[in-house]
């Protein structure tokens, strides 16, 4: 079953249940994987999915500063929810030290030595790592990789 499929069917369950923390978190993915497919006239992958899913993970974190400064509990509760839903469908993810074996990897087959050279490098990070690891986790460790480099 394609992660499209799964998203479906949970959307179609959650509804059954009425469980609408579930039912929002998914609409809220399948939503973005509409738009990328009716923009781009294509049909998205589960790569395609995990990389909209991973987006509006990001987009969940980001909002997370904002529910705590206006002390909103119930917000910040359901957000959390909905995080860890949508992490469900993520594959499961790279440990630091997984990412900076990467890292070392990639510097090395790049020949890259300062910190001019960090969008060659998260450029060919991000390709292997693709949803298996958090952008900013893979960012600060490269910057921290070259600048002791």
């Amino acid at each position: 079953m394609s992660l499209k499929e799964q998203l479906f069917a949970d959307l179609k369950e959650a509804m059954k249940q009425k469980n609408g923390i579930l039912k929002d978190a998914v609409q809220m993915v399948r939503a973005g994987v509409l738009k990328i497919e009716k923009d781009k006239k294509i049909e998205l992958d589960d790569d395609g999915v995990i990389e909209v899913i991973a987006k509006e993970l990001k987009n969940c974190y980001d909002v997370l500063p904002d529910y705590e400064r206006s002390g909103r509990q119930d917000l910040i509760d359901e957000l959390n929810k909905k995080v860890e839903i949508l992490k469900s469908y993520l594959p499961e993810q790279l440990t630091a030290d997984k990412i900076k074996e990467i890292v070392e990897a990639v510097v090395s087959e790049t020949g890259a030595k300062t910190m001019k050279d960090m969008g060659k490098v998260m450029a060919a990070v991000q390709a292997k790592v693709k949803g298996r690891a958090d952008g900013k986790a893979v960012s600060d460790i490269v910057k921290q990789y070259l600048q002791n480099k």
